[in-house]
Order: structure tokens, then C-alpha cells, then sequence
């Protein structure tokens, strides 16, 4: 029984990333109970004066602005931790945020948030350069 239990999940979890890479709405992400929304926005920010302390203070105040967003269900700000040299690992960012929403409806109306426009209006003048990372989250372990 245990047996068919496994298959049953793994059947279902290949269905799901199947539907996924064909554009299908992802109800394993959706239902989960992984306890973290599927849609995970990553985004780097290059500052334009990458040594002002003051500007990545800014940036950073004004990031925190978008906690004010309903749609957004997790955020998270932070800094480029010096860790170990690598070639894998890209240090040349100053400033980066993470969100979580619940699904792509809430990650696009988000874009469109007048709190969203807000701070682009504010805060866009201190970078140079941004890279965003969208991800359909799959799995959280839960400790």
C-alpha cells in the first residue's frame, strides 16, 4: 500500500511540472500546504554608486515600502554577503529582494501597484541595473 502511495505522489508531481512547462495552471504548487506561496520574485539591484552607503540605505527604506503590498505574501531584503570566492558566485550586485506571492495573478498586479510605481518612481535613479529571477516554487522544506 505504502508503495502505491509513493507512485500515486510521484504520478501527480510529474503531471504537475509536466502542465507547468506547458504553461497549465500548477495546482501541486497551489495546494501543496508547502506553507510558502509558489510564485517566488527575485530581484538584484546594481547601484549606480555602488560605494554610497547613503544610497543603498535609500534603496533599502524604499524597498521596505513594498511590505505595504497586500498581494505580496513574504519579503525579504538584504545585502551581498561576502562569502567565499568562487566562479560560481556572482558579487557584484549591492542590493537584493526576495517575494513570495501566491500565484502569477498576484506577481503581475503587483507590477501594477501604484506602491510598486511608487517606488520606482522614488528609488530608480540610485541603480543602474536590475535582474529579476521569477520562479514557480515547488517545494519548501519545513523544519
Amino acid at each position: 500500500m505504502e508503495k502505491n502511495n509513493r507512485r500515486d505522489f510521484i504520478e501527480k508531481g510529474a503531471a504537475t511540472v509536466a502542465a507547468t512547462a506547458l504553461g497549465l495552471p500548477n495546482t501541486l504548487a497551489q495546494t501543496s500546504g508547502t506553507g510558502r506561496p509558489p510564485i517566488v520574485h527575485h530581484v538584484f539591484f546594481w547601484l549606480k554608486n555602488p560605494a554610497s552607503v547613503e544610497d543603498r540605505d535609500q534603496l533599502i527604506t524604499g524597498l521596505k515600502t513594498l511590505a505595504g503590498i497586500p498581494l505580496i505574501k513574504e519579503l525579504y531584503v538584504g545585502v551581498l554577503a561576502h562569502t567565499e570566492k568562487r566562479d560560481v558566485v556572482d558579487a557584484s550586485w549591492q542590493v537584493s529582494e526576495l517575494m513570495f506571492f501566491e500565484d502569477l495573478s498576484g506577481q503581475a498586479n503587483y507590477q501594477k501597484h501604484q506602491l510598486h510605481q511608487d517606488f520606482i518612481k522614488n528609488c530608480s535613479h540610485l541603480w543602474e541595473k536590475v535582474v529579476v529571477y521569477d520562479a514557480l516554487n515547488l517545494y519548501t522544506r519545513i523544519a
